[in-house]
């Protein structure tokens, strides 16, 4: 006879939060890019990937050529998830606040993430070793504007946040690239 059991927390009432990982070659002419949908609980729902690659880039200003390359590269990964996530994340050294703002209008909620700016460490005195701050929480930037504190939305990258799976997602949307464009997926100049 089996043990009876349930799980501690539902952790399917929360839904699942989509990556946006993108990528661009030095010369900005190129530019990968990754949807990963993880659950609340991080395991992986779906990944999709694409490379927009733009012919003549010396004809294009620089910021026009990025906009354009990370509009076409975010669309085609969003037409093509078959999830419904409750957040969109995306890093916001990686993705201009104008996507979301004024090239593209999405259902769900938006959070640029940038990395924690720490003012101060830890030091341990014996070794000399940083250590890590656990009040250090990263910047964040709502689209069009932060979901209600108390909705699925918020509770989700509340949920997210508190169990490492803000940032590590976008690790794991890094080595998917490699995986299928190879450690140098930018094409050589002659």
């Amino acid at each position: 006879m089996p043990i009876p059991f349930s799980d501690v927390e539902d952790y399917d009432e929360l839904g699942s939060a989509a990556f946006l990982k993108v990528e661009r070659s030095p010369d900005h002419a190129c530019c990968l890019g990754a949807l990963l949908v993880i659950s609340a609980r991080g395991e992986p729902l779906e990944f999709g990937y694409n490379r927009v690659r733009v012919p003549q880039p010396y004809l294009w200003r620089e910021e026009d050529l990025r906009r354009h390359t990370e509009q076409r590269l975010t669309t085609s990964l969003l037409s093509v998830c078959s999830q419904q996530p409750r957040l969109l994340v995306c890093l916001a050294s990686e993705v201009t606040a104008q996507l979301f703002a004024q090239d593209l209008q999405v259902e769900v909620p938006v959070v640029r993430v940038g990395v924690a700016v720490l003012s101060h460490a830890r030091v341990d005195i014996e070794t000399g070793e940083v250590l890590e701050n656990e009040d250090a929480r990263p910047h964040v930037a709502w689209q069009p504007a932060p979901p209600d504190a108390d909705s699925a939305e918020r509770r989700l990258f509340e949920h997210l946040t508190a169990h490492g799976l803000l940032l590590e997602p976008f690790e794991r949307a890094a080595l998917g690239l490699r995986e299928v464009y190879g450690a140098k997926p930018w094409p050589i100049k002659p």
